[in-house]
């Protein structure tokens, strides 16, 4: 009987897991329908084709959490999770539940809103990484708070100093946080000595958003937020100076 209670609780989360992804899925595709996609001619000059646009990641991206959230609301309904979700008067959240959706609403407006427009791509990304993995693995309240800390700090620390949009000649939000990349980097290395997945987060939070950035940025052309960041700059320099000249020749 427990066992049917859980599962009951589940899918009423479920429900409103899915109108929540749903209606920030909506809310991007919106912002990004403002983002020119098809090529268009202005003032006599044709623009970029639309593989070229900017929008392309961004909608693909949104489109695909869209159908996932539309995925997971027809689960939920067909198991009953949308009729207990709407009339229950709660759905079994405890402090820990509560604490969990904060800090990832904190973190993920910190680095939406905050980061992305005005610190280095590579760097808010790895600090993104370094924060979720180590956070949220276990479900070390502590390790949640830490994680929300600091990227509210640098979130807020970029928002206040370069509002309301990035200033390429000024990197001083680009070495805050990967100062606080570099220290969270650090301390997750020496609670690794108990838990060995951690060792790993340091490699995936370099690697991935480095891979990322540069195929977006040099394999698909996409535009990529704020071209002169602290880290990114220095790529972008010796790609186009140093690599890309040995295969031209």
């Amino acid at each position: 009987m427990e066992d049917i209670e859980d599962k009951a609780v589940l899918r009423a989360r479920d429900f409103w897991a899915a109108i929540v992804l749903m209606a920030v899925s909506l809310f991007f595709l919106w912002k990004t329908s403002e983002i020119p996609l098809f090529g268009g001619n202005r003032a006599g000059v044709s623009s970029a084709a639309w593989y070229n646009s900017a929008a392309i990641v961004p909608l693909g991206i949104f489109i695909a959490l869209f159908v996932l959230s539309v995925v997971l609301l027809v689960i939920t309904i067909r198991e009953g999770g949308a009729q207990r979700a709407l009339t229950s008067v709660g759905i079994g959240w405890d402090r820990v539940e509560a604490l969990r959706f904060v800090t990832l609403a904190v973190i993920l407006f910190s680095y939406i809103a905050c980061l992305v427009p005005r610190v280095d791509f590579i760097i808010s990304s790895g600090l993104l990484i370094t924060a979720m993995i180590y956070g949220y693995r276990g479900g070390d309240t502590a390790r949640m708070k830490l994680a929300a800390g600091i990227l509210f700090v640098a979130g807020l620390y970029a928002l206040i100093r370069h509002l309301p949009q990035a200033e390429w000649a000024a990197h001083d939000d680009d070495w805050l946080v990967l100062a606080l990349w570099l220290a969270l980097t650090i301390w997750v290395l020496v609670q690794a000595r108990a838990d060995r997945v951690l060792r790993f987060v340091p490699v995936i939070a370099v690697v991935a958003p480095i891979i990322l950035v540069t195929a977006m940025a040099f394999g698909f052309r996409q535009n990529i937020p704020n071209r002169g960041g602290l880290l990114f700059e220095h790529i972008q320099y010796h790609y186009y100076v140093t690599l890309r000249p040995l295969w031209r020749d």
